[in-house]
């Protein structure tokens, strides 16, 4: 079980409207004992009031801050990419790491994503086993190396 430096359970934000993608990266993460919660939102709304505390989410008890986003560009109600924009431009998530995890390899993605301040651009493998292991990579780097400014 992974904990940040005083103790709390490290929180992983999953912004993903595919379902199965969804599915594998909680299984993933929860058979290597990667991130001890994870909080999942099926569009780019959730997101926002998720992150920002708003609506639905305006509990902070019950939705916590995360630790790390993993955020999926191709979104409902709003994509990803203004979500990313929207979490770097505020002061209080700015420093929130933020993982582009999609299945666009277009260079226009990648660029817009950097020029947004994305801390991570990661495209999605479509077999299982390789999907699998990144996720593993994914969490040990992001919620178990990596020192950020929560901990």
């Amino acid at each position: 079980m992974n904990t940040d430096a005083v103790g709390e359970p490290l929180k992983l934000l999953l912004v993903e409207d595919n379902d199965a993608h969804a599915e594998m990266v909680k299984r993933s993460f929860e058979q290597h004992k990667i991130s001890n919660q994870i909080f999942h939102v099926d569009d780019g709304q959730k997101a926002l009031d998720y992150i920002f505390c708003e609506g639905q989410y305006s509990d902070r008890s019950k939705y916590p801050r995360p630790n790390c986003i993993l955020l999926d560009l191709r979104l409902p109600k709003v994509d990803g990419l203004e979500v990313l924009r929207r979490v770097k431009a505020d002061e209080s998530t700015r420093k929130t790491p933020v993982v582009i995890l999609t299945t666009s390899a277009a260079d226009r993605d990648i660029a817009q994503s950097y020029e947004y301040h994305a801390n991570s651009y990661v495209v999605k493998p479509m077999d299982f086993s390789k999907f699998e292991s990144l996720m593993e990579d994914l969490g040990n780097y992001w919620l178990a190396w990596n020192q950020n400014p929560w901990r």
